[in-house]
């Protein structure tokens, strides 16, 4: 069964298409379950954050499954999409797939390469996937690889030194146009991950007047607390807060836009000849782009990000050689795995005959000769256990190997030791699979 991955990420799509496909964590087991449904698409794991929305999947026919996907895509939110989406999509097959993974959840493809929070939306899309069962062996052990190789990059290379994020750099592009924060009101909406994150730069920028608000107020007055500093509020009173605001960064994960042009232009009546700078880091994105009509107020989005903290960045892409040896060696051992499977039933069905054989002569043999003691009994049982592991594990070992670098003398060899063993034609189960792309990093 091929493996692919089909998405829309910020190096392929605005954000105001990424938007209209982002999956809140709320529906993602929905999701998931659904996909799970289509008829091609043997597991299913999704991927959402602000920069792309990839599904990665193992389908039982490349072309059928890929426009299930599709399909999918198209249809579950939104019952279809005015705009080409064939053009932003991108699709990786096998070994592809394998590696763009790994390269995102080392950072390598992310907005700003080596954010910090791209290694906890792998681990949060593997942990979604497992609940809504729509895991098999073939995807949990990916994405158990893809988050070994996300920490083996940042435990052996600096490609995370210096933390940057999208929340850090929504401050620092803040910082570029407003100045100093010290002696500013900035409002933060939203208390989840990136939101507290952003509210934690902004204290350590120097802010003493910060605002939180949220839609629940007591995860807005437990971010406050945490810092010791600041006031919590329900996103009821939001337009009461941008009256005082200076700079307003939001990130929910709303599905509808929570300040709308009528919002701002209220909020800008009690205060019109101060500038009101606004980041929107979330997606789909909170902030209606048509505020920017608005006389002294300027937004940003997530995808304006891109350039900021260059310098960071720059220390950072001298660590990118080092990862991509990562991402290989991973890469690697996943595709070495992979290929393998085709000896897993006759090595299984081989290994249960031995032991089912050896269980059966030990019970004879015990059976004949009731005068052995319980530690007799042990070292005979002890031998006959070393004896069938010897015996089989050249033939194991040698049958793995094979698998790994030749799937057509693998099944070959298997099908010589079915039918030597006599073993249930397990292995020519695994030969009738239907013909499918291997994953190759060639």
């Amino acid at each position: 069964m091929p493996l692919v991955c089909l998405g829309l990420s910020h190096q392929t799509t605005p954000v105001d298409v990424r938007e209209r496909h982002a999956f809140p964590a709320a529906r993602m087991g929905e999701a998931l379950i659904a996909l799970r449904d289509y008829e091609a698409v043997r597991e299913a794991a999704m991927l959402s954050t602000c920069g792309r929305i990839e599904i990665y999947a193992e389908l039982d026919d490349y072309e059928t499954g890929v426009e299930q996907l599709k399909s999918f895509l198209r249809n579950f939110r939104h019952g279809g999409v005015e705009f080409d989406l064939e053009s932003y999509l991108y699709t990786h097959l096998g070994g592809k797939a394998i590696e763009h993974l790994f390269r995102v959840s080392t950072g390598l493809d992310s907005m700003l390469i080596g954010e910090a929070e791209i290694l906890a939306q792998v681990k949060d899309a593997y942990v979604q996937a497992q609940r809504a069962r729509s895991l098999g062996k073939s995807l949990h052990a990916l994405f158990r690889e893809a988050l070994a190789a996300g920490k083996a990059a940042r435990s052996q290379t600096r490609i995370g030194s210096n933390s940057t994020s999208i929340a850090t750099a929504a401050i620092e592009i803040a910082k570029r146009n407003v100045g100093t924060l010290a002696g500013k009101t900035v409002l933060v909406i939203g208390a989840g991950k990136m939101g507290s994150l952003a509210a934690k730069r902004v204290r350590a920028e120097g802010c003493e007047d910060l605002i939180v608000a949220n839609r629940t107020h007591g995860t807005a007055r437990s971010v406050v607390e945490r810092l010791g500093t600041g006031e919590a509020l329900a996103l009821p009173g939001i337009v009461d807060a941008l009256k005082r605001a200076d700079v307003v960064v939001t990130s929910t994960g709303a599905s509808h836009f929570l300040l709308d042009p009528g919002d701002v232009a209220e909020g800008m009546l009690a205060r019109p000849d101060r500038p009101l700078f606004i980041v929107d880091i979330a997606v789909p994105r909170d902030v209606d782009p048509e505020v920017t009509r608005i006389p002294n107020v300027s937004l940003v989005d997530v995808d304006e990000l891109k350039d900021v903290v260059q310098v960071t960045i720059e220390q950072r892409r001298e660590e990118i050689p080092l990862v991509e040896e990562i991402v290989t060696e991973h890469a690697q051992r996943y595709v070495r795995w992979y290929q393998s499977r085709v000896a897993i039933p006759v090595v299984a069905s081989l290994v249960q005959k031995a032991e089912t054989i050896r269980e059966s002569e030990i019970a004879r043999l015990f059976a004949r000769c009731p005068e052995l003691t319980e530690r007799e009994r042990m070292l005979v049982t002890g031998a006959s256990l070393t004896i069938i592991s010897k015996l089989l594990h050249t033939v194991v070992t040698r049958l793995r190997e094979r698998a790994s670098t030749d799937r057509a003398a693998a099944l070959s060899l298997a099908g010589v030791l079915d039918d030597l063993f006599d073993l249930q034609s397990r292995a020519q189960e695994a030969a009738a699979e239907p013909h499918t792309v291997s994953p190759s990093l060639e």
